[in-house]
Parts: C-alpha cells; sequence; structure tokens
C-alpha cells in the first residue's frame, strides 16, 4: 500500500520536500513539441505501468490548453500536479485522473466566461455548457469512488419483519465486486 502523504506529525516538511512533477515545454524548429520533464514522477510511472502510457499521459497533458504552438505551462502543471497528489494506483486512474483535471480546468474556463457574458443568449449557452461539464466532473468523482472501493456495496435495510416461525440473517452482510486487485 502507498504511503499516504500527510499521515505523520510533519506533513507540511513532506510537502516542502517532495517536489511536484513540471513539464517545460518548447517547439522545436520542425513543428514537434519538446517536453524536458523535472521532479517527483514516481506516483504517475508507477501507476502508468509502461513507458507508453506515461509518455501518452505527459504529452496530452502538456497539450492541454494549447492552441497552434502556443503552450500552457500552467495547465500541464496543474494536471500533472493534480495526477500526482491523488497518488492513482493504476494506469485506469492516472487516466481517469487526468480527464478529471481537465475536465475542472474547462469548468473554471466555462465560469470565467460565464461572468463576462454581455447577452441573454451568450449566458444561456454558457450556463447550459457549465452546467453540462460540472456535472460530468462530479460523474468522474463518483467513477474514481466506485473504482477505489473494489466494487463493495452497502445496503440498510430500514425495517424488517420476521414471522412467527420465520428465520432472519442479523449482523453485516457485503457482497464483492470487481475492483482494484491488492498488491
Amino acid at each position: 500500500m502507498a504511503k499516504e502523504l500527510g499521515t505523520g506529525k510533519n506533513w507540511a516538511a513532506e510537502m516542502r520536500e517532495r517536489k511536484p512533477p513540471r513539464a517545460a515545454l518548447d517547439w522545436t524548429e520542425d513543428n514537434a513539441l519538446n517536453i524536458q520533464i523535472s521532479g517527483s514522477w514516481d506516483r504517475i510511472f508507477k501507476a502508468s505501468g509502461s513507458s507508453t502510457v506515461s509518455d501518452g499521459l505527459i504529452g496530452q497533458a502538456a497539450r492541454l490548453g494549447s492552441q497552434g504552438k502556443r503552450t500552457d505551462p500552467d495547465a500541464t502543471d496543474f494536471t500533472l500536479g493534480f495526477v500526482d497528489a491523488m497518488q492513482p494506483e493504476d494506469a485506469a486512474e492516472a487516466l481517469l485522473l487526468t480527464q478529471m483535471a481537465a475536465t475542472h480546468q474547462a469548468v473554471m474556463m466555462l465560469a470565467r466566461h460565464l461572468n463576462h457574458v454581455e447577452t441573454i443568449p451568450q449566458k444561456d449557452c454558457a450556463e447550459k455548457a457549465l452546467n453540462k461539464t460540472a456535472r460530468t466532473f462530479a460523474a468522474q468523482m463518483d467513477t474514481l469512488k466506485r473504482y477505489r472501493s473494489k466494487g463493495q456495496q452497502t445496503v440498510r435495510v430500514e425495517r424488517v419483519t420476521v414471522e412467527s416461525g420465520a428465520q432472519a440473517v442479523v449482523g453485516n452482510v457485503e457482497s464483492g465486486g470487481r475492483g482494484r486487485q491488492e498488491k
């Protein structure tokens, strides 16, 4: 099991000690995006399971918020920092967390846009897009929660009637599902 950050008495020192993952972005003369990584990447690399997945995740995060040759290093670092902070256990979690970071950034951009609309149709359109994107983030959070819970479900019965001569089970009844495999 991964060590959780902040469980010791000196969690602030642990946070300062850990260098967040960062990516320096630069376009080359032959129109290729050069990505130089620094900081602590161990969580992302381990969760990715292969260099192909981690390279793809880094490349997709690097292009987040870019238009043409203009990149947004802050959006890239936010995405990578979010994935790292959420401590993904496998490639599925790493990719979902990357999507969640991108969705969050879209929600914030749409909220900013909604604050600056000038007409009713613009307001309606911006509000609709913001609501859909915010619901998507909530659905992603729910998906992550279900995936991390290993499919365990809790059923709570509020009222039970047992007739004379019948039997009842009293106690915790659990039904397992498919989820992450223990390592």
